[in-house]
């Protein structure tokens, strides 16, 4: 966004959370992520509204990366103003990039632009789901035979203990965590997770999905609002609490849909159903078959009191507390647990707490 920083600068992880008043941790401020030193370790500082719209940003990079590795479209490195390459605009055929060496072309053999049927292009990258990061978490699958769970876990790995079990790694650590007051990595010539802080990704052994640092280093953002009776109130199929439903903005007078001033379509929110079934009035009301119509007071705060305003009180659980998990370099070990959840507002970050992207595989769930 060159001619917008301001823009750029709400996408940087903040390396202030490494700030602490009774602690001397302003190396981490200056070095943490911008040395090469730093270069493989967990991002921190980010919200979860930065972690969700890098997901975004990703989504496209990654498409028009694929679309100019396949000559579809040419490189364009002065994309300005609303002329910014976005999946959902591209699709809409609202974006003019510049024909590459090898266009798409139809039966006549005239050029055409790229269909979503055409399977070229990566559905989006998100946030896992609540749900969904639990089961990548736990890897079940290495303990499963004829459709049989043979062995339960505590943590992503099996047995219940925090060190390496196998002969040729026995007694190295699996997770970077706090064993207990001021000993976040063991002593001086014998470290035991060998991490002060975050480690390398790749530090410890993955799950039996080949997921690494599931449990441990960070914590990590998922999609979900926050409520304490989520297992009790959502679907049994996929489920989430966070739907805001919405539908493309149109020009009243061309119909063509439209953009904003970085090239995203405009939407506009027909129900929010963030707080649904959370335990308020409102949400016993049966709707009927108009629920998926634009109505025009989409929240209540019956249950849990939204802040409308600066300065306003509302409860620590809202529709922007969002659940993160996974346990970090400085948790103790009840946190590993996959089952644990914990709650953030949306817009908060920490030195503890980062995030990972989901995709959802399109087709058949393990191929036929």
């Amino acid at each position: 966004y060159p001619q917008n920083p301001e823009k750029h600068r709400e996408a940087l992880p903040d390396t202030l959370v490494w700030r602490e008043k009774l602690a001397y941790n302003e190396p981490y401020v200056s070095n943490y992520l911008r040395h090469p030193a730093y270069g493989n370790y967990p991002v921190v500082g980010v919200s979860w509204k930065q972690a969700d719209a890098y997901s975004k940003w990703r989504t496209d990079r990654v498409n028009e990366g694929i679309l100019i590795k396949k000559g579809i479209i040419a490189p364009d490195n002065a994309q300005t103003g609303e002329n910014v390459f976005t999946t959902e605009s591209f699709l809409a055929g609202l974006y003019q990039g510049t024909e590459g060496k090898n266009p798409l072309k139809d039966a006549a053999g005239t050029g055409r632009r790229v269909r979503w049927e055409d399977g070229l292009l990566l559905p989006n990258y998100r946030l896992p789901t609540e749900a969904e990061w639990e089961y990548a978490a736990l890897g079940l699958v290495g303990n499963t035979e004829d459709e049989l769970l043979t062995d339960r876990k505590l943590y992503p790995w099996n047995g219940s203990y925090l060190r390496n079990s196998d002969k040729k790694t026995k007694g190295r650590m699996m997770a970077n965590y706090t064993r207990g007051r001021g000993d976040l990595m063991g002593m001086a010539g014998d470290l035991n997770d060998n991490a002060d802080i975050t480690a390398p990704v790749m530090s410890y052994e993955p799950n039996d999905f080949g997921l690494y640092c599931m449990a441990g280093n960070v914590n990590e953002w998922v999609s979900d609002v926050y409520r304490p009776k989520s297992n009790d109130d959502v679907n049994e199929f996929q489920p989430f609490r966070g739907n805001v439903f919405t539908k493309y903005r149109t020009d009243s007078v061309s119909g063509k849909l439209m953009r904003d001033q970085f090239g995203e379509l405009i939407k506009d929110t027909i129900e929010d159903s963030r707080n649904f079934q959370d335990g308020d009035y409102r949400s016993q009301i049966v709707e009927g078959e108009d629920w998926n119509e634009a109505k025009d007071n989409t929240t209540t705060n019956s249950m849990y009191i939204q802040s409308t305003k600066e300065g306003q009180f509302s409860s620590l659980i809202s529709d922007n507390a969002r659940v993160y998990k996974g346990g970090s370099w400085k948790d103790r070990p009840y946190w590993l647990i996959p089952g644990t959840r914990r709650f953030r507002p949306e817009n908060e970050a920490s030195n503890d707490l980062g995030f990972r992207c989901a995709m959802t595989r399109v087709g058949s769930p393990d191929g036929f």
